[in-house]
């Protein structure tokens, strides 16, 4: 969720940038490139842009003996260096050293995937014709040999001019090849491969017909697809079985999501609940004490909560995206593209939306035509985003019981959650057929998509990346969301009465909050309402510390749970209203920033604002006064 506020632009350490100890890894998509990059560097990493760009990449320290560290980029995955994406234009110009704030890299870790060689062999040429010291890495050795395939590293090194190694980044197998020719890249001992071997960069038939001698001098056999794969692609790819297989999934983690994460999350409410009366025993009554206990505890720790939601959800994206499946659901998908006008390079953008909409439209990138970019940029943040997840369960969990729909699988709070998911993605629908069919229409392009094959997500994999979604979400929680409240706590407690903070209605806070009231009245919303949409323009998830913040100062938090406050506060037609205008509005002013920065300009960002707002608006007073017909 840190994503919501878009990546840092990339800085090299000085000492790096001074002795130039910086190696990049790169390779085509699905070759195991991150889970290398995970495992040379652990946690020592961080996300981050070039300047100028919003590609992410990730630059992470790889330590090596005698205590020192070596610096890696990991590049996006392409399949070639022709700049035709920005993707590979990136990827270009950091191994060519033309991109600003990084140095031109000691040397190159190229990785493929050695049960498709064929295929992957083609980018060594560009690579190696670079002219920079190589290493050569041949990934899933363990894949290869268990399914009866054969290369020769040797000979391969020989053809290639440069040193290779065999393989297994999610094993650890062969990795001790790599930090000795990073340790020889750190004292530049690492001879350049010669030139004379490759072809015409520019050619790329005489690419790919060098990259078919290659591998026969090699003597590389391909290894036999497993059974097991053709029966699941079977089962998943087909036109309707894998549709439902689908939904099934979508389900499951849903229902997951809200009762797996009910024990862990009342751990933490019980645990800030617990701190929070321990410091103000510990301290005395006075405004300090408020603003900790009331402003920032109240706040800070109303959305803290929800860290054990949203690392499930994460957990789910990890495994089905490392194990393969959602390529598959990608081409699924692709039908659908195909009746809104959008191309299935879309959908992978689209998908990553529901982590957040910040690195979608970053992804975008990968896409040729600039109006399918432009309309999938527009319509991302209608899909769900992790940052909606904390309000989403806040309401739901205080207006839905919780009753069995499918037995123990499916219960009514899931089926709620999972309809608001289902409402953002017909939203974007519906948004993509109305551009497609006006300002923005194009030809389709085919969907070109590489499947990759199934594989068990490693534990390490899966563990780097809940480390990591934590220590951005508890950032996230520190900075944005802790400044939100501790200047809400001041409006609310000026100006001073007779040399006391006034009642909350009375505060500053309270002052703006009744001046927006009559606005959003219909909608079945008070004021109190109104002062966390205001404050959730930074970040969605800010109103339920705003709710938090404000029902602390009130007093409310002893008596009762927020979830129980929100109930006495909203009638149900404003609960499904709130629900509905989160669903549809842009409420996150870092996604407007990218998108400005994306399509060169405030106008289209003033537009999708202005639309997704009326948009929410209006859907929001329906559902108040449709649902307030039945209760």
């Amino acid at each position: 969720m840190d994503d919501c506020h878009g990546a840092p632009t990339a800085t090299l350490p000085p000492q790096a940038a001074g002795k130039q100890h910086i190696v990049a890894i790169v390779g085509p998509p699905n070759s195991g490139k991150s889970t290398l990059f995970n495992r040379l560097t652990g946690l020592r990493q961080k996300v981050a842009n070039f300047p100028g760009v919003t590609v992410e990449h990730r630059m992470g320290r790889a330590k090596l003996d005698h205590h020192r560290e070596i610096y890696l980029v990991d590049l996006p995955g392409v399949y070639s260096l022709h700049p035709r994406t920005e993707d590979e234009k990136v990827t270009h110009d950091v191994l060519a050293g033309t991109m600003e704030g990084l140095s031109k890299p000691d040397a190159v870790i190229l990785i493929l995937d050695s049960t498709n060689l064929s295929r992957h062999l083609s980018l060594a040429a560009p690579i190696l014709g670079l002219g920079l010291p190589t290493l050569v890495v041949l990934n899933m050795a363990d894949d290869l040999q268990g399914r009866g395939g054969e290369v020769d590293p040797a000979e391969l090194s020989k053809q290639l001019g440069t040193p290779v190694a065999l393989i297994s980044a999610a094993r650890g197998m062969g990795i001790e090849k790599i930090t000795e020719f990073l340790s020889s890249a750190m004292l530049h001992q690492l001879p350049r491969p010669p030139l004379v071997q490759l072809p015409v960069l520019q050619n790329v038939p005489k690419i790919r017909d060098w990259a078919a001698n290659v591998g026969r001098q090699t003597k590389y056999r391909a290894p036999a697809p497993p059974m097991w794969t053709r029966r699941l692609d079977g089962l998943f790819l087909h036109p309707v079985a894998g549709l439902l297989v689908f939904l099934l999934v979508i389900i499951g983690v849903f229902q997951t999501i809200f009762a797996g994460a009910r024990p862990l999350m009342d751990a933490v409410q019980a645990a800030i609940e617990t701190s929070g009366k321990w410091i103000e025993a510990a301290m005395p009554d006075s405004p300090l004490r408020s603003l900790i206990v009331d402003g920032i505890w109240s706040g800070v720790g109303s959305v803290i909560v929800f860290l054990p939601q949203i690392l499930l959800l994460f957990l789910f994206i990890g495994i089905l995206e490392d194990s393969g499946y959602l390529a598959r659901a990608a081409l699924i998908a692709d039908r659908t593209m195909t009746k809104i006008g959008l191309q299935g390079k879309s959908f992978i953008p689209l998908l990553s939306a529901y982590a957040c909409a910040v690195p979608a439209i970053m992804a975008t990138r990968t896409i040729e035509n600039k109006r399918d970019r432009t309309a999938t940029i527009l319509i991302a943040p209608f899909m769900t985003c992790s940052a909606r997840l904390p309000v989403y369960t806040l309401v739901i969990a205080a207006f839905i019981p919780e009753k069995p729909l499918l037995g123990i699988f499916f219960g009514t709070r899931a089926a709620a959650l999972l309809g608001l998911y289902v409402m953002g993605f017909l939203a974007a629908i519906i948004t993509a057929k109305l551009l497609k069919s006006t300002v923005l229409k194009s030809t389709r392009a085919p969907l070109i998509l590489e499947m990759p094959p199934y594989r068990w997500p490693t534990v390490q994999s899966l563990a780097l990346r809940l480390v990591d979604r934590s220590r951005v979400f508890l950032r996230r929680a520190g900075t944005v969301i802790l400044a939100v409240s501790v200047v809400l706590w001041v409006l609310s407690n000026l100006p001073l009465e007779n040399g006391k903070a006034p009642e909350i209605g009375n505060s500053y806070a309270g002052i703006v909050g009744h001046a927006v009231e009559p606005v959003i009245q219909p909608l079945g919303f008070n004021w109190k309402i109104g002062i966390g949409l205001i404050t959730s323009l930074a970040a969605r998830e800010v109103i339920v510390g705003t709710l938090g913040t404000l029902y602390g100062i009130e007093g409310t938090s002893e008596s009762m749970s927020l979830q129980a406050a929100l109930k006495h506060e909203l009638t149900p037609g404003g609960a499904a209203a709130l629900l509905v205008f989160f669903a549809f509005a842009m409420q996150c002013m870092s996604t407007l920033a990218v998108v400005r920065r994306e399509t060169g300009g405030w106008t289209w960002p003033v537009i999708q604002f202005v639309y997704m707002t009326l948009f929410a608006y209006v859907f929001a007073f329906a559902a108040n006064r449709l649902v307030s017909l039945w209760f």
